[in-house]
């Protein structure tokens, strides 16, 4: 079975968007709390998982797992996205305004993902 052009266009940004977690890691980095341990080392595995799960989506037997795990991905990115608003180094010049909306867009985008499951 074809993979459906809006789980192509789904897939191919998660794996942008994992890539990019290693193409400017620095930027990735100083958006994870400082609570959070081994900054790095967080990146990068998030990068992992995003480039997986959007491969995931190519393949009608590991869909579920890939659209599954880029749930979790998102609901755990949620503490970057408010620490973001919180920090003005982590909020990187963007407006604040911007800041703000990514919060409730991680739902649109969990809403997304969970209507494929």
């Amino acid at each position: 079975m074809e993979t459906p052009w809006h789980l192509v266009f789904m897939a191919l940004l998660y794996i942008l968007a994992g890539i990019l977690h290693f193409a400017i890691p620095v930027m990735y980095e100083r958006i994870v709390p400082p609570w959070i341990p081994k900054k790095r080392a967080v990146v990068y595995l998030t990068g992992i998982l995003e480039i997986a799960f959007g491969v995931a989506l190519f393949f009608p037997a590991l869909r579920s797992t890939g659209l599954y795990g880029i749930i979790v991905l998102l609901l755990l990115f949620l503490p970057a996205h408010t620490y973001m608003v919180r920090d003005k180094t982590a909020g990187m010049g963007i407006p604040i305004w911007i800041l703000y909306l990514r919060i409730p867009f991680q739902g649109l985008l969990i809403y997304w993902a969970s209507i494929y499951l």
